[in-house]
């Protein structure tokens, strides 16, 4: 491997006991070929992007290859999917080290979709092209809308189908991520460890994401805290934005407060609470509402793993938890609240702001208002010929709104640039995901690339973003996605 790669290998994880991982021999492909190559991601990296599109660096893309310094091993984990408790892992994906960049800073690099492990469950751990674009598309619009988010490095087609209703191509995507480490990390280790491989689970975790509580005298309260500010951060930003995860299982939620899986997500274009688009989400579970009281729950289940480190009263321990875990709610609306109030240009609190922001979106529900539309119109005072705007009682709604605004000592025009850097002009909308997808499977990724350097920029508000705004046709009906990334 060419050193121009600059591939900086660490495997701190493989230093955990060994019941967390398996190491695996490479499951390798007959032709790879790159077909995305996030170059800004790579150079953030440390990584030379001229190199990388070399063909021993596709290979390791494509996990027929390792770089000085990698390891290969698939992740124990386990999880509560959809309330039930089931043993899991890497199924499909392998890592093959902790990249070091120059400033210093430690990513996971993980081959997902690179071929059976010890966790498979007879699955065949390979993955189509589609999914995979999509995960490189929804994780690129994550990062530029400002959503913490795992990102993807790079995707090759493996030149071999894959087989599910049809045979389709295969792919590999190379995700990076601040860790792997998840709630169902810490379930598996509480399950099946003995209490000193927790205690070293959890030490290792506060060690790679939060070090600045090591010397605490209760650490392992502290990262509880920690991860629920995380969480709480995170899902007022998927709030915020009209993001639906689809499959919040204890094993989709990071240590790190990163969003991690994109199989079954999608955006909001209607505003309605209840909104579903996962296939198998036929109760509703993780519906957009949903979301951040299913998040309390997985810490609730984060929490009970922690407990023999908390105290050795099990009673004083649940007691502790308790009360950190109550501090959630509080967490999560103060920042959905404040990021609400910047989306309508409010620098300031005041207690009418909960009523205010609560009105507009009942009134965007009733009349099936645009989500995110909504609010770019408001910031430009453009109101587009729909029922929010011809109605009554919007006009109602927006005169309070305007005295809100004029209480405040910034100007208006202070708050119109809030509202511009707060409400972005583009988002990853359903039917052109499809669309890019559909292009890139029959050889035409123009689409797709085109796309992605929109997303880019959500917030610049540039006459190039316009075609993209706009609503998919009434006669494609509801969007359904499905898991299979």
């Amino acid at each position: 491997m060419t050193k121009e790669t600059r591939w900086n290998l660490d495997n701190s994880y493989a230093r955990l006991p060994s019941k967390f991982f398996s190491t695996i021999h490479t499951n390798l492909v007959s032709s790879p070929k790159l077909v995305v190559l996030n170059e800004s991601l790579a150079k953030s990296l440390g990584l030379h992007v001229e190199a990388l599109q070399q063909e021993e660096n596709i290979a390791v893309f494509a996990g027929n290859e390792m770089p000085e310094g990698a390891s290969s091993l698939a992740q124990a984990y386990a999880g509560h999917q959809f309330g039930y408790f089931n043993m899991l892992g890497d199924g499909r994906a392998l890592m093959i080290g902790e990249q070091i960049t120059p400033q210093g800073e430690r990513f996971d690099i993980q081959l997902k979709g690179s071929g059976r492990t010890p966790y498979s469950r007879g699955g065949d751990g390979r993955a189509a092209l589609g999914p995979m674009l999509r995960e490189y598309i929804m994780s690129e619009a994550m990062h530029a809308l400002g959503i913490p988010t795992t990102r993807s490095l790079a995707v090759v087609t493996t030149g071999e189908p894959i087989i599910r209703e049809t045979d389709l191509p295969g792919a590999i995507m190379t995700r990076v991520a601040s860790s792997h480490l998840r709630v169902g990390t810490f379930e598996f280790a509480a399950k099946w460890g003995t209490p000193e491989e927790l205690k070293q689970l959890a030490d290792y975790a506060i060690q790679r994401h939060y070090p600045e509580i090591e010397d605490d005298d209760n650490r392992y309260l502290n990262l509880l805290k920690k991860v629920i500010e995380r969480q709480a951060y995170l899902i007022s930003k998927w709030q915020l934005s009209g993001f639906i995860h689809g499959v919040m299982n204890t094993d989709n939620m990071t240590i790190s407060g990163e969003t991690i899986d994109y199989g079954p997500c999608a955006f909001m274009d209607r505003y309605n609470p209840v909104t579903v688009f996962s296939s198998i989400d036929r109760e509703g579970r993780y519906a957009y509402a949903n979301q951040p009281r299913i998040a309390g729950w997985n810490l609730a289940r984060f929490a009970e793993t922690l407990l023999p480190l908390l105290h050795e009263n099990q009673e004083k321990a649940v007691e502790m938890a308790q009360d950190v875990l109550y501090g959630f709610s509080d967490l999560y609306h103060a920042n959905y609240f404040r990021g609400m109030r910047s989306k309508l240009g409010l620098f300031n609190e005041e207690k009418e702001d909960t009523t205010l922001i609560e009105d507009l979106l009942n009134l965007m529900q009733e009349n099936e208002a645009d989500f995110t539309n909504t609010f770019r119109s408001l910031t430009f005072d453009t109101k587009d010929c729909t029922k929010l705007f011809e109605s009554e009682e919007f006009a109602s709604w927006q005169e309070k709104w305007e005295e809100r605004r004029a209480r405040q000592s910034e100007s208006k025009s202070e708050s119109a640039e809030l509202m511009r850097n707060s409400n972005p002009g583009v988002i990853p909308r359903n039917h052109r995901v499809e669309e890019a997808l559909k292009a890139a499977e029959d050889g035409d990724y123009g689409v797709m690339e085109k796309f992605v350097a929109v997303l880019k920029n959500p917030y610049a508000h540039t006459p190039d973003q316009e075609p993209y705004t706009k609503l998919p046709p009434e006669s494609e009906g509801p969007y359904v996605t499905f898991c299979g990334t």
